[in-house]
């Protein structure tokens, strides 16, 4: 699992990677669920851009700001072997709304003394990284705003030599989608079979990971929790679904 995370500021690497520049508007310098990071996605005319999104991924058919609040806590992670099913991520999932978050780093807890301590996990060649997620939009019916959010996509990691280190003794080991740079362009014009297959725990060699304890201070209050709206442009193959209310789990 993932959340909280750095946002990348190099902007160099996501000019070389994407051919994008990173929004200019501020994002904290460590983004917890709520809070706005950078993320790449189809611009709805065959290119990409970037832009800054809300983490926790806030369906369509949120009906208020309370609620959009209280679903976003509990969807900065959509499980891919359930993503397709449940209702908050099914809609982004089937319409192909595929984005890549972009960071310096993530954080997770280590239990190996016996207590949690904070560990922060890299990409090993000290680059940033693109994680796999998806995006979804929703207007807030008090402001008429259009808020742009995410949730990154994660796998079993259960072995694996980094991400297994990570979470209560016992617990099934989780990680985020870390994608190679050569396959963004793949993810974000993926089918569903196509991306699923790309869904994958990152190889050996790829991450490392040291203790960090010492957390950074947390978001400035007055920098912006929302994110400007998306393409108006739906995803190739996009139809409309329904949220079915009498589905028992949302997550």
């Amino acid at each position: 699992m993932c959340t909280h995370f750095s946002p990348t500021r190099n902007g160099s690497w996501t000019r070389a990677t994407l051919g994008v520049d990173l929004p200019s508007q501020p994002c904290p310098p460590e983004t917890y669920p709520g809070y706005a990071a950078p993320i790449a996605l189809k611009d709805g005319q065959g290119g990409v851009q970037c832009t800054l999104a809300r983490f926790g991924l806030i369906p369509h058919w949120t009906q208020d700001t309370q609620a959009a609040t209280q679903i976003g806590r509990k969807t900065y992670n959509a499980r891919t072997e359930t993503v397709a099913e449940k209702p908050s991520y099914r809609t982004p999932w089937r319409q192909r709304r595929f984005a890549i978050a972009l960071l310096d780093d993530f954080f997770e807890p280590s239990w190996e003394t016996g207590r949690a301590v904070r560990w922060r996990i890299q990409r090993a060649d000290g680059q940033p990284m693109g994680v796999a997620s998806i995006w979804d939009r929703w207007t807030d019916t008090d402001t008429g705003e259009i808020v742009t959010s995410f949730s990154m996509l994660t796998v079993n990691a259960d072995g694996h030599p980094v991400m297994g280190r990570f979470h209560r003794p016992g617990d099934e080991k989780r990680s985020v989608v870390v994608l190679p740079p050569e396959q963004f362009q793949i993810w974000l014009s993926a089918d569903v079979n196509e991306a699923m297959q790309m869904c994958a725990v990152p190889a050996g060699g790829t991450l490392t990971a040291e203790p960090a304890p010492q957390a950074r201070p947390r978001a400035v209050q007055n920098l912006p929790k929302t994110a400007p709206a998306a393409p108006a442009a739906e995803a190739p193959g996009a139809t409309p679904t329904t949220h079915n209310s009498s589905q028992p789990s949302l997550f």
